[in-house]
C-alpha cells in the first residue's frame, strides 16, 4: 500500500522484494505438491493399478483451465456478478416451467398439502379382500 501512496524507489525495492519472496514460496510449493504426485504415480504403478495411474497421467496432460462464471441477460448481455447470475436463472427456469414465480410455487405447495387419508373401515377392508 506504501507503493501506491508514495511510489518511490525505496518502496518500489520492497514491494519487489516482497513480490520475489511470494513467488519463491510458491515455487517451492509446486515443487513439493509435483514429488508427491509423482511419488504417488510411481506406487500406483507398482502396485498394479493401472488405470488409476493413467486417469492421474491425464490430470497432468490437461492442465489447470479456468472458468468463467458468466451469462447472458434478458437483452443479451454478459453479466458476472452472482447475484444477477442467480436471478437470470431463475426467471429463465420459471418461464421455461410456466411458473408465475418461485415464491407463488413455493407458497402454493405449502397450502395444497392434502389432509391425510383416514384408516379404512372394515366393510372397505372386507370388500378389497
Amino acid at each position: 500500500m506504501h507503493w501506491l501512496q508514495d511510489p518511490n524507489q525505496s518502496n518500489a525495492d520492497v514491494l519487489n522484494n516482497v513480490r520475489s519472496e511470494d513467488n519463491r514460496h510458491f515455487r517451492n510449493k509446486k515443487k513439493k505438491y509435483l514429488t508427491a504426485k509423482i511419488d504417488e504415480n510411481e506406487t500406483k504403478s507398482t502396485i498394479t493399478n493401472i488405470r488409476h495411474l493413467y486417469r492421474s497421467i491425464n490430470k497432468f496432460k490437461r492442465r489447470y483451465q479456468s472458468r468463467t462464471n458468466v451469462a447472458k441477460d434478458e437483452k443479451g448481455d454478459l453479466v458476472a456478478d452472482s447475484h444477477s447470475i442467480l436471478h437470470r436463472w431463475r426467471n429463465l427456469f420459471s418461464h421455461l416451467l410456466k411458473i408465475r414465480g418461485v415464491n407463488d410455487v413455493r407458497q402454493t405447495e405449502r397450502h395444497t398439502a392434502e389432509p391425510p387419508m383416514p384408516e379404512p373401515s372394515a366393510f372397505e377392508f372386507e370388500m378389497t379382500i
